[in-house]
């Protein structure tokens, strides 16, 4: 674990010394609660930005949910994903999966943990602000009702590390959280359209 320590380490100086990320916390507190952060989704290091900005006191039970096609297909990245972030790693190809990926996520949360997913369950390299959003936010919102589910903005990242890159460029980068939402009576489809409300809100106006 000290490994995984001194690497977690590395990894947020790394993230800081590069994008100068800051955390607003324009709709929430950054205090101690339970919650499920999603955020749209652009790059592979979106999970560690979010994770950068939290404190220390919720960073240590926060898991990014990710997928396991990428996250083990060396032994770097599988320390990174299993033993610095703790992740829960998801198998997207529905016909290799053995575990139901919210059973997964739930899981979690009843274990005591917060989470970080992507409800757009792959990442955007289109001109679209967000993909639609997959199911399994409303399954998970549907069971566990008690938990807050706080959108989370995240500005810049794919700038730093386009498509294709191999060194990040510095650039400014700022992660920002809005206020949480719950499963309302809502049904699928009315649920999915205000989480993607509330989190295109987050987002800087595009210039024309």
């Amino acid at each position: 674990m000290i490994a995984a320590r001194a690497a977690a380490a590395l990894i947020v100086g790394f993230a800081r010394a590069i994008t100068a990320v800051r955390g607003i916390w324009q709709g929430v507190a950054p205090v101690p609660g339970q919650r499920i952060y999603f955020a749209n989704h652009n790059s592979h290091g979106d999970f560690v930005l979010v994770w950068t900005v939290l404190p220390r006191a919720l960073r240590r039970r926060t898991r990014p949910v990710a997928g396991a096609d990428y996250w083990l297909t060396s032994r770097l990245k599988s320390f990174i994903g299993r033993d610095v972030f703790n992740a829960v790693l998801i198998d997207r190809n529905p016909d290799t999966r053995a575990a139901d990926p919210v059973t997964q996520m739930s899981n979690a949360l009843t274990a005591g943990d917060s989470l970080i997913l992507f409800p757009e369950g792959t990442r955007n390299t289109g001109d679209q602000r967000l993909l639609p959003f997959k199911s399994g936010l409303f399954h998970l919102a549907a069971q566990n009702p008690d938990i807050d589910m706080v959108p989370v903005w995240i500005e810049n990242l794919n700038r730093v590390m386009p498509k294709g890159a191999h060194v990040p460029i510095p650039l400014i980068c700022t992660v920002t959280f809005g206020a949480p939402i719950r499963l309302e009576g809502d049904d699928k489809a009315t649920f999915l359209r205000r989480a993607e409300a509330a989190l295109t809100a987050l987002a800087p106006i595009e210039k024309a």
